[in-house]
C-alpha cells in the first residue's frame, strides 16, 4: 500500500507557551550546552593526552564523551534556536533524521555504559587478570559491539517512523522528533507499532538496566572482602557509574516502557537523558575521581606553563 505523505514539514509544540519561560529556558540551556561541550572536550583533550589513554576505564570514558557530544548535539542545538522563535517548524527529512541520530547515538551510549559496567567487574573481581582480560583489542571489540548494537536498536525504529502516513495534522507535542509523538499524529491505527516500539527501545532499556544492576550488585557484594582503602576508591568510581545509570535509565525507562502514549511531563523527562545526564557525565567522573583531576591539571597546567 502507498504511504500517505501530505505533510513536508512537522511543528514542534516546544516546552512551553509562555514566552518568559522560554527566555528562561534558552539562557538555561543553553549555560548547560557550553558546560557539556566544554566538560566532555576537557575529558577527550586530557584523556588522549595523558598515560590515562592506555588504561581501559579511560579509554572507554573517552568514547563516552564522544558519544555524549554527539547525542546531545541531535537535539540540544535545534531546541535552544527554538525558544527564541514562535514558529519551531523541522523539514520532514531533518525530523526521521533526528529520530534515527537520538536512537543511535543513545543505543551506542547505552552499551558503552554496559561496556563500563563490565570493565569496573573485571577490575574488582578479577584484578590479578584485568589487563590480560581487557586488552586493548578487546577493548576496541566492546566498543564495535556497541555501535553495532545501536545500529541494530536504531535502524528497525528509524523504518518504523519512515513508513508512518502522516496525512493530518503535523504539530508535534514535544522539542524534538521521536517515535511515540509521531505514532501520536500518524493516520493509522498505531497500537501494534507502538508494541514494537516498546520491543525494541523499552525491553531494550529494561534489560539493560536489570544487567548494570546485577553488575554493580555483585561487585559491591565482592568489595566486602576487599580492604579498607581498595573499597573506598573502588565505591568512588562505582557511585560514579551509579549515579551516571540513574540519571540517564530512569526517565528512558519512564518514557518507552509503558502503553505506547504521550503526556505532557515526557517533555520534562527527555531532558533528563537529552541534557542533563550528558552535562553531568563530565562532572560525576571527574569531581568523584582523583586521578582525573590530577590528569587535568598536569595536562593543562602544562599547556598553560610552556606558552
Amino acid at each position: 500500500m502507498e504511504i500517505q505523505r501530505n505533510i513536508s514539514e512537522f511543528i514542534l509544540l516546544g516546552l512551553s507557551d509562555d514566552q518568559n519561560i522560554e527566555l528562561f529556558c534558552f539562557a538555561l540551556f543553553l549555560l548547560c550546552y557550553i558546560a557539556l561541550m566544554v566538560g566532555n572536550l576537557l575529558i577527550l583533550i586530557s584523556v588522549r593526552c595523558s598515560s590515562l589513554f592506555n588504561q581501559p576505564m579511560y579509554y572507554f570514558l573517552l568514547h563516552l564523551s564522544s558519544i555524549d557530544i554527539c547525542y546531545t548535539s541531535t537535539v540540544t542545538p535545534k531546541l535552544i534556536a527554538d525558544l527564541l522563535v514562535e514558529r519551531k517548524a523541522i523539514s520532514y527529512s531533518n525530523c526521521m533524521l533526528q529520530v534515527f541520530t537520538m536512537h543511535f547515538f543513545g543505543g551506542t551510549e547505552i552499551f558503552i555504559l554496559t561496556t563500563m559496567a563490565y570493565d569496573r567487574y573485571v577490575a574488582i573481581c578479577k584484578p590479578l587478570h584485568y589487563m590480560l582480560i581487557m586488552n586493548r583489542t578487546r577493548c576496541n571489540l566492546l566498543i564495535l559491539a556497541a555501535w553495532t548494537g545501536a545500529a541494530i536498536h536504531a535502524i528497525p525504529l528509524f523504518t518504523i517512523a519512515v513508513t508512518l502516513p502522516f496525512c493530518g495534522p503535523n504539530e508535534i507535542d514535544h522539542y524534538f522528533c521521536d517515535i511515540f509523538p509521531l505514532l501520536k499524529i500518524a493516520c493509522m491505527d498505531t497500537y501494534i507499532t507502538g508494541v514494537l516500539v516498546i520491543a525494541f527501545s523499552g525491553m531494550v532499556s529494561l534489560v539493560t538496566f536489570v544487567v548494570l544492576f546485577l553488575s554493580y550488585g555483585i561487585i559491591l557484594f565482592t568489595l566486602r572482602n576487599q580492604s579498607a582503602e581498595g573499597r573506598r576508591k573502588a565505591l568512588s568510581t562505582c557511585w560514579s557509574h551509579i549515579t551516571v545509570v540513574f540519571l540517564f535509565f530512569a526517565p528512558l525507562i519512564f518514557i518507552y516502557l509503558r502503553p505506547p502514549t504521550t503526556f505532557p511531563e515526557d517533555k520534562v523527562f527527555a531532558l533528563f537523558y537529552t541534557i542533563i545526564a550528558p552535562m553531568f557525565n563530565p562532572l560525576i567522573y571527574t569531581l568523584r575521581n582523583a586521578e582525573m583531576k590530577n590528569t587535568l591539571r598536569k595536562v593543562w597546567c602544562h599547556s598553560l606553563l610552556s606558552k
